[in-house]
């Protein structure tokens, strides 16, 4: 039970948001160069979901 918890501690708070967040400057960056809104777009989506998802996801992994 303890590992099951730490694991999912670790994949939400430590692992998927730094690579949501690359991701997320790689179609930012991608999308302003090419003109492409799309991507723009949904590079700023996954940013600020890199940041607000833990937050929201790890009380119910925790259980608090």
């Amino acid at each position: 039970m303890v590992d099951a918890i730490s694991t999912g501690f670790l994949l939400y708070s430590h692992i998927l948001p730094p690579l949501f967040g690359f991701a997320a400057v790689l179609l930012i960056a991608s999308g302003i160069m090419d003109n492409k809104r799309e991507y723009t777009l949904s590079g700023i989506v996954l940013f600020f979901a890199a940041g607000i998802l833990p937050f929201l996801i790890l009380p119910h992994v925790l259980g608090i």
